[in-house]
């Protein structure tokens, strides 16, 4: 019996994933729980497990994005047809002149458009609405007759459109490009796609645009305003390059979600910064003393520690913003920042708290491996309630990090150096010192309270004893 092979949801926040290399061909022999591609998501890349035994039949190709739950192929027994593929075949058996292209007045529809549904990848119905093709009247090559990119190449735009009266009736939305998330949203408010201007990042509407756009109309409503579509501060528009550019490099993946989620961090918060030096002779030698004796954590361990206890002590900062607050949060899970190639990511230690500096120093350890080989997995990456980010190694002594949604601050750390100072009797020594770049949701808490929680971090890191408490 044909078994369905879906798009998986691996997290709570995933919503899409785009199919970046496949493991087995189409045909191949398969075992349930064999990994047989690779997909990338908003946040990472991760393998997709084979859901059952049998028979490969591939509908996705490589690019190609599907909405979580979406079909991407089957797993057959032998002797056993893809449910649904004997209906493009027999379109094949067609008359066989040229390819027909959206230009030519078809003389039979292609059985693709007559069950109702077209059988297309999403790249390919993603150019042809950049195109304004017809994909009724393009015959595909694809797995069962599937269109797919490819099948594109050399077809002209649709001619214009006939009539008014003899044109059917489209609804709103239909072409415009758009996350899954965003269309099921748009659905479920009875939402224009048309009135709702692209995520700039992604040239595409999401879930985030759909959703500001209501709220601007809501709040319109509440004043008595004419509900007129306006652009959204978050969609700017983006001039032309002033030059001939050597290459581009698009805004999509991990670079266009942090573009995406950066811009709408620093538009939606209130965001200061204040900076705090903190003195690490203390842990510098409990660094040494465990170093004589097996492996040590590092200096960004430690801050972590102290971080995650101060937040217990300040439960505010450990806070996000809700439609009902400030909400506190019971639990401290700090995301920790990691710098790839093609961008940063943040993998979140889960219960800081209840780690104390050795385990705590195995799990970033662990996270930033996975981070770097790209086998994190999505729960890695979800629920955290405060971050830390460092840029000491490159030189750095202070900076303004910028805070990572939902969360209303972020603890910048820079470089350890050698600072003077002045003694009794005017006799000059030196430490071992850095600077704290606190980040926060003016919003959320004021300058105070920011401030009394960066001071709890130094205290906690001139007593490095108490960084081996869980609770």
């Amino acid at each position: 019996m044909a078994t369905e092979f879906i798009m998986p949801k691996l997290g709570l926040t995933m919503e899409e994933g785009t199919i970046t290399e496949w493991f087995a061909d189409d045909g191949d022999t398969v075992t349930a729980g064999a990994a047989v591609m690779r997909i990338e998501t908003d946040k990472t890349e991760t393998d997709v497990e084979a859901a059952a035994s049998g028979r490969l039949h591939r509908l996705g190709q490589v690019g190609d994005t599907f909405a979580c739950g979406e079909l991407i192929g089957w797993f057959l027994a032998d002797g056993e047809d893809a449910p649904g593929a004997a209906a493009p075949a027999a379109a094949v058996a067609a008359p066989a002149a040229a390819t027909p292209t959206a230009t030519t007045a078809p003389t039979a529809a292609p059985a693709i458009a007559t069950v109702g549904r077209i059988v297309a990848s999403p790249m390919a119905k993603r150019l042809a609405t950049e195109r304004n093709i017809d994909l009724r009247l393009v015959r595909g090559t694809g797995p069962g007759g599937r269109i797919v990119s490819e099948d594109l190449e050399g077809v002209t735009a649709t001619p214009a459109p006939a009539p008014a009266a003899a044109r059917p009736t489209v609804a709103p939305g239909v072409g415009v490009p758009a996350t899954a998330a965003a269309r099921q949203l748009a659905d479920l408010l009875g939402v224009d796609l048309n009135q709702v201007s692209p995520d700039p990042a992604e040239l595409r509407v999401t879930k985030e645009a759909v959703a500001l756009h209501v709220r601007r109309l809501l709040g319109g409503a509440a004043e008595g305003a004419a509900l007129e579509p306006t652009t959204s501060p978050a969609s700017p528009v983006l001039l032309p390059a002033t030059q001939e550019p050597t290459s581009v490099v698009r805004m999509t993946g991990i670079r266009g979600t942090i573009a995406r989620r950066m811009h709408e961090s620093l538009a939606q918060m209130a965001q200061l910064t204040l900076f705090m030096d903190a003195d690490l002779d203390a842990v510098v030698a409990d660094r040494d003393a465990r170093k004589r004796v097996g492996p040590a954590p590092s200096y960004t361990d430690y801050i972590i520690a102290a971080a995650a206890r101060a937040l217990r002590e300040h439960p505010l900062v450990n806070s996000q913003i809700t439609d009902e607050g400030v909400a506190l949060l019971p639990t401290v899970h700090v995301g920790m920042a990691v710098a790839l190639d093609n961008g940063l990511i943040v993998p979140v230690i889960r219960d800081t708290t209840g780690l104390d500096l050795n385990a705590l120093s195995v799990e970033t350890s662990r996270l930033a491996g996975a981070a770097r080989s790209g086998s994190l997995e999505l729960p890695d990456l979800e629920g955290g309630t405060f971050s830390v980010s460092t840029l000491g190694m490159f030189g750095v002594d202070g900076f303004t990090p910028v805070i990572n949604p939902p969360n209303t601050a972020i603890l910048g750390v820079g470089r350890l150096r050698d600072d003077v100072v002045v003694g009794k009797k005017d006799k000059a020594s030196t430490t071992k010192r850095l600077t704290l770049s606190l980040t926060w949701d003016h919003r959320a808490f004021d300058g105070a309270p920011a401030a009394a929680f960066c001071q709890t971090i130094v205290a906690l890191l001139g007593d490095p004893d108490t960084l081996d408490a869980t609770n």
